[in-house]
C-alpha cells in the first residue's frame, strides 16, 4: 500500500497520521525540482479532510497546522480520477466515462429548445417528399419534351430545344442531396459519438419546429408550381411569337 493509501485508508488514526508523516518527509526529500506534486483525488480529499478532524478530536492540533501548510505550498494535485488500488485499464475507463458524460451534458445543452437537433436528425427525402418530387419531375420532363417535339413541326425549336435535352432532373438533383444529407449526418455521429434516441413521445418545442419547417417546405412547393406556370407561358409566347414570324414573311 502506497503512503497516500494508508492517509485515505479506514485503519487507526495512529497508521493513517504515520501516512501523511511519510508523505510530507518525501515530498520535501525528493530530488527533483520542481518537486513532483501529490496527486489527490477528489474522494481522497475528502478523506484527508476527515483525519484533520479526527486528529482534532484528540487534540493533535499539529496536524491541521501540517496540512494547512502542505494546502499553502501547493502540495497536492487534485483531481477527479482515484488512482489508488485500480489498474491502468480502469483508470483509462474511468477517465473516458466522464469525459463523455461531459461530452453528452455539453450536447443537451447544445441542442435545446433549438433547430439544430431538428436538422441534424431530418429525413430529407421523407420531408420533401421525395417520391413525389422525382414523379412530378419525370412527368414536367415529358411534357416538355412533348411540347417542343410538337412545335417542331410549325416552327424553328432550334433555340430551345437544350431545354428539353437536359439530362438531369430536379428529381435527381434532389436525390442527390438527401443522400449527401445522409453521409454528412453519420459522419457527425461517428465524429462526435452523438446519436439520436427517439423518445415515445415528441416534445412541445420540437413538435412547433417541425410544423414550421413543413410550412417553409409548403411554400417552396407552391413557389415551384409558380415558376412552373411561368415557364410554360414562356414557352407558349415564344412558341406563338415564332409563328407570327412566320406568317408575315
Amino acid at each position: 500500500m502506497s503512503f497516500i493509501g494508508y492517509v485515505v485508508s479506514t485503519r487507526s488514526l495512529s497508521h493513517r497520521l504515520g501516512g501523511l508523516y511519510c508523505l510530507y518527509c518525501l515530498f520535501e526529500t525528493q530530488p527533483f525540482r520542481p518537486p513532483f506534486k501529490i496527486y489527490l483525488s477528489l474522494g481522497e480529499l475528502k478523506k484527508l479532510r476527515t483525519l484533520v478532524a479526527d486528529a482534532k478530536a484528540k487534540s493533535i492540533e499539529v496536524v491541521c497546522a501540517l496540512v494547512k501548510s502542505m494546502l499553502d505550498r501547493n502540495m497536492f494535485l487534485i483531481g477527479v480520477v482515484d488512482i489508488n488500488e485500480c489498474s491502468a485499464t480502469e483508470r483509462i475507463n474511468e477517465v473516458t466515462e466522464i469525459q463523455n458524460a461531459r461530452i453528452r451534458t455539453a450536447y443537451e445543452k447544445l441542442f435545446a429548445n433549438t433547430k439544430i437537433e431538428l436538422f441534424t436528425h431530418l429525413d430529407m427525402g421523407l420531408e420533401l417528399d421525395l417520391d413525389s418530387i422525382k414523379q412530378r419531375s419525370t412527368q414536367y420532363a415529358m411534357a416538355k419534351k412533348r411540347a417542343i417535339e410538337g412545335a417542331s413541326k410549325t416552327v424553328d425549336v432550334e433555340n430551345i430545344k437544350h431545354i428539353a435535352e437536359r439530362t438531369r432532373s430536379v428529381g435527381d438533383a434532389l436525390e442527390q442531396s438527401a443522400a449527401d444529407w445522409n453521409a454528412q449526418k453519420e459522419a457527425f455521429y461517428q465524429q462526435t459519438g452523438y446519436r439520436h434516441q427517439p423518445s415515445s413521445g415528441t416534445p412541445p418545442h420540437q413538435e412547433e419546429q417541425i410544423q414550421a419547417y413543413n410550412k417553409d417546405v409548403e411554400e417552396e412547393d407552391e413557389l415551384q408550381e409558380d415558376n412552373d406556370a411561368d415557364f410554360t407561358k414562356e414557352l407558349e409566347d415564344a412558341l406563338f411569337s415564332e409563328q407570327l414570324m412566320i406568317e408575315d414573311e
